[in-house]
Formats: structure tokens, C-alpha cells, sequence
């Protein structure tokens, strides 16, 4: 096992298929940066399904066994399931998700989890549809996105994460709704700290919503009990119904950071891999992967990234740090 300058273990890899997405959240790929002339990566410079198959397993080789498949949205890549397919037969992988906005899920769940997918998370940051097609900036309705959730819990991909992104005058009043639509389905809600992920999205600290003000904003409609997390380094806060209804979830990366437990290593749709969602430069696989680079080539340029990692960001977030350029989120996943 490969572990950093602050003896962080390499444990999971999120995967970006694709850097192109068919929602505009604000928080992500806003409207005016990601118009109509926009230019995406093309197609050639996106990695491969072999490639992608190759590097989990020499990732799995260094200790990896969560993957987790992200975008853009990752259903706009075309046979998606054939990728999952093929990361579910590397030994050493014992678990494979997919971070999706469920817009198509309905059509491809079963297939998916066919494949070899275990799990779904699907971003959700309204449940009223006026609301959904303003947080989303698109004209889609909540509705379809309701449909791939019920899919997915009947395909097995279960349970079915709901991933809402909290903003003060974007939702921030809609939250025991966004709750209570989930509660008692076995789905599970985690609120997330509205975060400065790239550097589009205009982020303010004052936009953001604490997950004490969240969770003290649910438990004043449904009591809450705080409850142990599922392993070591989870990254939400869990807290139970207690009235036996489920649970929901925080993530509190701005107010509570939890950079000290951090196992993840993002690789691009590119081939670049980022050791830290707030980033400013990755380090390239593709160029190397192309030019016949072997798997200990590899695992050596894997391994001196990881060791020399020293990055928490969200820890040391400062006035400086705010205004560095960073990777975008729809890049590298979130």
C-alpha cells in the first residue's frame, strides 16, 4: 500500500469518462462558461476503454479497490456498461459506483448493474420541478430523474445515494423537502457544503451552508441521532431517524475539513491524474500509457505522485488559496 507525505493510504480512483455533461448547476458547468462555443476534449484525446481497464489495474496492483466512474456526466459516454464490464473483472476491486445526475439512469440501470456495477449516486438538488430545472439550468423534468432513481433501486444498485449540493438562496429553504421526499424509501440524502471546486463557479463563503445549520434544520422536523460511520475515512457524517425512517448525511469539507483521512486519487477523461479535487496541475498517464510505457513505468510515475502528495486544501483554505486557479469539477469528477 502506497501512502503520502502525510501517510495517507491510496485506496480509491475516481474515473472521468467524459467532460461533457447535459446540465448547467451553477455550482459546476454555469451557463456562461460552458456555452455553446465552449470546446470540449476531443474524441481522440479521451482515454480509451482499454486504457481506462489497464490503469485500474495497475491501480489495483497498488492497493486500489473502490472505483467510482464520474464526468461530466458519465452517461453520455456511449456503452458505458461495457467499462464496467471490464473494471469489474480486475482482481482487487471489490467495489465499483457511479456518480450520475439520473437523467438517462432509467434507460441504463439495469445493464449497469448487469455489468457489474454495485452502487449509484445520483445529484439531485431539488425535488420540485420549477426548482430542479432552475438548480440544473436546464428545461428537463424532475420527474425523469425520480424514474432512474426507482430503476436503480430495482436494478440492485442499492442503496441509492442522493447527493445535494447545499446553497444559501438556492435550496438552502428546501431542505426538509429534499429530505422527506427520501425518508422511508431507503434511500439515503447526503447534504454537501456548497464547495470552491474550480475556479467558474463564483464561490463566496457567505453561499455556504454549514452542516451544523443543515443537520439542525432536518432534526427540527424529524429528530436526529448521530450514528458511527460505515469504515474508516468516510467522509460523511451520518445521522439516523429516530423514528426508524433511515438516515441522512453530511458533508462538511468548508466548515469541518477531513483532508487527514483522504485515500482518493482522481484520474481524468484526458489521462491525467489530480491527488486532490481542488488541484491546480495533474500529472499526465495518457502520453506515457501511448508511447509503450510498461505497467512498473507505470507504477512508478503512480507512486512518486502519491508519495510526494502533501495537498489538503480544504484544511489550509484561505483567502490566498480561494482565488488559485484549480481544475474544474466537470473535468475530474467530483
Amino acid at each position: 500500500m502506497v501512502r503520502d507525505t502525510y501517510d495517507r493510504e491510496l485506496r480509491d480512483l475516481r474515473v472521468s469518462v467524459t467532460d461533457r455533461c447535459n446540465f448547467r448547476c451553477a455550482y459546476c458547468m454555469p451557463r456562461d462558461v460552458y456555452d455553446r462555443d465552449h470546446v470540449y476534449l476531443p474524441r481522440d484525446e479521451i482515454l480509451t476503454f482499454e486504457e481506462i481497464e489497464r490503469l485500474v489495474r495497475v491501480f489495483a496492483g497498488l492497493g486500489v479497490a473502490k472505483i467510482r466512474l464520474t464526468g461530466g456526466e458519465p452517461l453520455l459516454r456511449h456503452d458505458l456498461e461495457k467499462l464496467v464490464a471490464k473494471v469489474a473483472s480486475v482482481d482487487g476491486i471489490a467495489d465499483i459506483a457511479m456518480t450520475t445526475n439520473g437523467s438517462t439512469l432509467a434507460r441504463h440501470a439495469g445493464a449497469l448493474a448487469d455489468a457489474g456495477l454495485d452502487r449509484v449516486t445520483v445529484s439531485l438538488d431539488a425535488v420540485d420541478d420549477t426548482s430542479f430545472r432552475g438548480a440544473a439550468d436546464v428545461d428537463f423534468p424532475v420527474a425523469r430523474v425520480l424514474e432512474g432513481i426507482d430503476a436503480a433501486k430495482d436494478a440492485g444498485l442499492t442503496p441509492v445515494k442522493i447527493n445535494t449540493v447545499v446553497r444559501k438562496g438556492l435550496n438552502d429553504d428546501a431542505l426538509v423537502d429534499i429530505a422527506g421526499a427520501f425518508r422511508g424509501t431507503g434511500h439515503i440524502v447526503r447534504f454537501i457544503e456548497y464547495m470552491d471546486v474550480g475556479s467558474s463557479n463564483d464561490w463566496k463563503m457567505g453561499d455556504v451552508v454549514t452542516a451544523d445549520e443543515i443537520v439542525a434544520t432536518i432534526a427540527g422536523e424529524w429528530p436526529l441521532d448521530a450514528i458511527e460511520p460505515n469504515y474508516p475515512g468516510e467522509v460523511v457524517s451520518r445521522w439516523r431517524y429516530r423514528d426508524g425512517l433511515g438516515e441522512i448525511g453530511v458533508i462538511s469539507s468548508v466548515s469541518k475539513p477531513f483532508c487527514g483521512e483522504c485515500t482518493r486519487l482522481r484520474l481524468s477523461a484526458d489521462g491525467s491524474i489530480y491527488t486532490c479535487l481542488f488541484a491546480t496541475r495533474g500529472t499526465d498517464l495518457r502520453g506515457p500509457l501511448r508511447s509503450g510505457a510498461t505497467d512498473e513505468e507505470l507504477v512508478e510515475i503512480i507512486t512518486s505522485v502519491w508519495q510526494e502528495r502533501s495537498d489538503r486544501y480544504s484544511e489550509d483554505r484561505t483567502g490566498v488559496s480561494v482565488g488559485l486557479p484549480k481544475v474544474e469539477m466537470s473535468f475530474i469528477g467530483g
